[in-house]
């Protein structure tokens, strides 16, 4: 791959939480100056990586590094007894042929970087692509609802209760959303860690259908709403990747009233005096 991208993500949330902060509770994500909701660059990832580990099974090359449950010592050791080295006796050159292992086999890895300098050590990959956080268009409001379970855990709860079995909890969501993240993507990273235009395509798969495999009813319905890339002819890009981004223009066609659907915005690619070497497609 030889060619620089910028691309812009569009997506919405009805009734849910697209991303909820723990040390908050699981309140969605806010800024709290401008009261525009967030949604952090490792959640969009954690999503990609579900997708292609299950439409490719997790089978190399395009197993996943990060995973739920995985323990990230074994996942390097794999590399080690891939090509009959000791993890204990390793220098820097068989430290770089187990990065080049890990980068070939796993798709997360070659495609957002890791930190794999841990005690069995395949050393540190740069990602070509990277996201930067989402943020909503408007201002959100946060909502707290209140339900109830018709069951207990234990007996003793049980008994408590007089067979009453109900216990309270407490769910919160975001009536609608429309979310904007601006990504980046780096020819020069891409070839040291064998990022093909293949892969690339995978990604623009990704983002186009991975909320289908990532339904909850706590995150409501999200959805894909635009992807706008901006293709360079030049590996070291024809024009600065904020200004290409700006020429996204997303408008409310009523400010009076709050926004409960992409309808109630107006989404717009300035093409116009596009700088020399430029492209602009519409993947979504």
């Amino acid at each position: 791959m030889d060619k620089r991208y910028d691309f812009v993500f569009l997506f919405d949330v009805t009734d849910g939480n697209p991303n909820g902060d723990p040390d908050a509770g699981n309140l969605p994500r806010v800024d709290p100056e401008s009261g525009h909701g967030l949604v952090t660059d490792v959640c969009l990832k954690r999503k990609v990586r579900n997708f292609v580990g299950t439409v490719k099974e997790e089978q190399p090359p395009y197993d996943i590094y990060v995973k739920e449950k995985a323990i990230l010592n074994n996942q390097h050791e794999r590399a080690y007894r891939a090509l009959k080295l000791d993890p204990k006796k390793a220098k820097q050159p068989e430290v770089d042929q187990c990065r080049d292992w890990m980068c070939h086999n796993f798709y997360d890895v070659r495609t957002f970087g890791a930190v794999m300098s841990t005690k069995v050590n395949c050393g540190q990959v740069r990602g070509p692509i990277q996201l930067a956080f989402s943020r909503s268009v408007d201002p959100v409001v946060s909502l707290e609802h209140a339900v109830t379970r018709c069951a207990v855990a234990t007996e003793k709860e049980a008994e408590k209760q007089e067979g009453d079995n109900r216990t309270m909890g407490r769910k919160f969501t975001v009536p609608y959303g429309l979310y904007r993240c601006h990504g980046f993507v780096n020819p020069f990273l891409a070839k040291q860690t064998g990022f093909s235009e293949d892969d690339l395509e995978l990604f623009w798969t990704s983002l186009e259908k991975m909320f289908d495999l990532d339904r909850s009813a706590s995150r409501g319905q999200m959805a894909p709403q635009g992807l706008i890339v901006f293709e360079h002819q030049d590996a070291l890009g024809n024009a600065p990747a904020h200004l290409l981004q700006q020429r996204v223009l997303v408008t409310r066609n009523n400010g009076d009233e709050p926004a409960r659907s992409v309808n109630d915005y107006n989404v717009q690619v300035d093409e116009s005096n596009l700088p020399s070497g430029i492209n602009v497609h519409r993947k979504i």
